[in-house]
């Protein structure tokens, strides 16, 4: 009996160290910074991992971007950033990491500066966002310690965000990505565009379309960022996506391109943001 007794005691303490070594990340998703590009507060998540407070280290980061219709708390509820992630670092799948994710749907919708220059989301996500994260908490400065990510709208900013600045990302993972309008007359219909030239709606057409951008880039940019470019094949941005990797192609930009079974759904991105984290984990380490 005693022996018995001796190896149950021994299987409890075993499964009780093993659920202690699990441990688990933490996420607060009503976090705040004020702005006075945006005039006002704005709202973001933000995911640490789980040896964060207990650590001194510094981590490197992924800046998470959200979907028309949602806000900072979309991954935190929808996408289940806590549990997918906790997962994979604790698989070892995924290096512990900082994950923020902004709130680009308070006041007006959307993660560029507007052409009339009255909402400079982009000015406000590069000259304030960035900085006082990259401030507040422990996170690496370099480039090759950042990465960026989003689904729909926010595939969209992360596609564009790379593309007007590479020199900040090491990989850029656009998931079912709103590429832009994918001509200057589909531009057109979507806005008021009477008080505006046709040279100024040329040009901000041109700074917000994936596939214009592509064909301007830099040839000593081609491999400055890794892509990972996911949608799913009933996706109705799957047009988009396609044609971005015809013209990544077609420039000999290096990246990896995903069409998986599904559509514009949370089923489907759950299942993306593993593929994602250990994607630019490889930028983190040394591959």
């Amino acid at each position: 009996m005693k022996i018995k007794l001796s190896l149950f005691a021994g299987l409890v303490s075993l499964l009780a160290s093993s659920v202690s070594y699990a441990q688990s990340g933490k996420v607060y998703d009503e976090l705040t910074l004020q702005s006075t590009i945006l005039d006002g507060e704005r709202k973001y998540a933000i995911y640490l991992p789980p040896d964060y407070e207990t650590s001194e280290r510094s981590y490197p980061v992924l800046y998470l971007l959200h979907g028309a219709g949602d806000d900072q708390t979309g991954w935190v509820q929808f996408g289940e950033v806590l549990h997918i992630t906790d997962q994979a670092i604790n698989a070892g799948k995924a290096t512990p990491m900082i994950i923020v994710m902004p709130d680009a749907d308070t006041g007006r919708r959307g993660y560029f500066n507007q052409i009339d220059g009255k909402w400079n989301y982009e000015d406000f996500f590069f000259e304030e966002f960035m900085p006082h994260i990259e401030e507040k908490y422990r996170i690496k400065g370099e480039k090759r310690y950042r990465a960026i990510s989003g689904l729909s709208m926010g595939g969209g900013g992360s596609m564009i965000y790379t593309l007007h600045h590479p020199e900040l990302f090491s990989s850029s993972a656009p998931l079912s990505a709103y590429v832009g309008p994918l001509s200057l007359d589909e531009m057109k219909r979507r806005m008021d565009t009477e008080q505006y030239s046709d040279q100024e709606l040329q040009s901000y057409y041109e700074n917000h379309n994936a596939l214009s951008l592509i064909e301007r880039i830099p040839e000593e940019d081609k491999n400055a960022v890794r892509w990972y470019i996911d949608c799913g094949d009933d996706d109705f941005l799957y047009e988009g996506n396609s044609l971005v990797h015809i013209a990544m192609k077609k420039h000999d930009i290096p990246h990896e391109f995903r069409i998986r079974d599904g559509g514009h759904t949370w089923t489907y991105w759950r299942k993306s943001l593993p593929l994602v984290l250990q994607y630019v984990t490889q930028a983190f380490h040394q591959y």
